[in-house]
């Protein structure tokens, strides 16, 4: 029993080397994530005290563009598996071609976005405005949607190359210049949210404007800071040397690029539509639900960041052992950070279901709104330990190139199995929005369990780099 148990601890728990190198590698991502967390946070709290309806219209568009987002990080995702298989076997221009990709990848994904966002406006912010809203609050929702939306479509092209760049250094290990980035973005956001918003330093109060301009700025400043270190310290980053003398990548590449990676474009983009579904079904019980759905959202986003941040360490780690042929290691190592993030997730979720009853309370809204939202924070607080064991799951087979299971693993089942359930209880029957919530959240245990078996089974380790180009 004894030797069972040292056994067990051994396979889920590592050494103080094992987490002195997760430490080393995951602190910047998290203290990235947290930085633009809290600031998109403040953000939410700064339009909430504008009015409820300007909230409600900003939370409508950051879910249509959560589509996009998601869209961009599968698409630099596809090439990301290589990549950091790559950087596990000391392959230079492997990353370097990967790089290259992801480039022409970011560049056609924003055009095809800025296309349908432009010519569909209308009928995609409709799907969120409930039909028993009054005329008036439909209108003004709208309007400040639309506003708010046109704005933003000029900061997607520096977002997404900022995410080619960023993804490539993180796979190298590299994760302090991509931190550093984001937190002076996130610092010129947050100052320039106070001006515009609320009109300081001789500025109009733009509201709803004003924080899309602020975000569009940011997002040129993260973008040029990462792009002009990279290339000025290129002695430190080899693949970005000649990386862009020709648009060359090899045949054999291409073809595996586009074979593992287009799954994951098509997973992130129907996963984020789907939470855009699931929004629009909860947004059915009226626009009090979306205001504390984008509540909720954001302020749980904040406390999810360890978890969120064990997810690109396992796709690093996993990913770097898996081209270096060390399969043992990346299976424990696989476990032993899927503990660590569950266990986190434990501590993180009990803060947040404690503070729900607070939080609600730094906004401009109704009482029906914060009774709503501090309702929201407790389930999503009581769950996180089961979207953090489901996350790790999907990173660790994705390090693999098991992309099509991993695009069914995730898609696949919100698609098949949550929005039926939620579409079906939310159009069909008078459940209330907390009991509806609840149910939803419930089948992500189910999705656990898969993800359990299909770890443990090891179905996802292999090498996908040898002999490339």
């Amino acid at each position: 029993m004894t030797r069972r148990f040292v056994r067990i601890k051994n396979t889920l728990f590592g050494n103080k080397a094992f987490y002195l190198t997760v430490v080393t590698l995951v602190v910047p991502m998290i203290i990235q994530n947290t930085i633009t967390n809290f600031v998109s946070l403040l953000d939410n709290i700064m339009v909430g005290r504008v009015g409820t309806l300007e909230m409600s219209a900003v939370g409508i568009i950051n879910q249509l563009l959560l589509v996009f987002n998601l869209c961009i990080f599968g698409g630099v995702s596809g090439a990301g598996i290589f990549s950091a298989q790559f950087a596990g076997a000391k392959n230079h221009d492997g990353v370097r071609q990967c790089f290259r990709v992801k480039i022409l990848t970011s560049v056609l994904l924003t055009a095809v976005a800025v296309t349908l966002f432009s010519v569909f406006p209308d009928r995609l912010i409709n799907l969120y405005i409930a039909e028993d809203s009054s005329p008036a609050d439909a209108l003004a929702t709208f309007t400040f949607a639309a506003d708010y939306l046109k704005i933003m479509l000029v900061g997607l092209l520096p977002f997404a190359l900022s995410q080619s760049y960023a993804s490539t250094l993180r796979e190298l290990g590299q994760t302090k210049l991509p931190m550093i980035a984001s937190v002076i973005s996130i610092i010129t956001n947050l100052v320039l949210n106070y001006i515009l918003i609320f009109g300081h330093l001789g500025f109009d109060a733009m509201g709803v404007k004003g924080a899309a301009i602020a975000t569009v700025i940011a997002r040129f400043v993260e973008f040029f800071i990462i792009m002009l270190i990279t290339h000025i310290k290129r002695g430190d980053f080899e693949f970005i040397k000649g990386a862009y003398r020709s648009l060359y990548v090899s045949k054999s590449l291409l073809l595996d690029i586009l074979k593992r990676g287009s799954p994951l474009i098509i997973n992130e983009t129907m996963w984020s539509a789907g939470m855009a579904v699931l929004m629009q079904c909860y947004s059915v019980r009226g626009l009090d639900v979306v205001a504390a759905q984008n509540i909720s959202s954001t302020v749980s986003n904040l406390f999810n960041v360890i978890f969120y941040s064990m997810g690109g360490a396992i796709s690093i780690m996993v990913g770097q052992y898996l081209g270096a042929l060390k399969n043992r290691y990346a299976l424990h190592t696989s476990y032993k950070l899927i503990t660590f993030s569950v266990m986190t997730s434990v501590v993180m979720g009990s803060i947040l279901a404690s503070l729900s009853s607070v939080i609600p309370l730094l906004y401009n809204t109704t009482d029906s709104v914060r009774m709503i939202a501090e309702r929201f924070l407790v389930v999503v607080g009581l769950f996180m330990p089961i979207y953090s064991f489901a996350h790790g799951c999907y990173f660790t087979l994705r390090s693999g190139g098991r992309t099509v299971l991993t695009t069914l693993f995730d898609s696949g089942y919100t698609w098949f199995i949550c929005v039926p359930i939620a579409f079906v209880l939310a159009n069909f029957t008078s459940l209330p929005i907390l009991p509806l919530f609840i149910i939803i959240q419930c089948i992500d245990i189910i999705k656990c369990i898969l993800g359990f078996i299909f770890v443990k089974k090891g179905i996802w380790i292999r090498n996908i780099v040898n002999d490339k180009t």
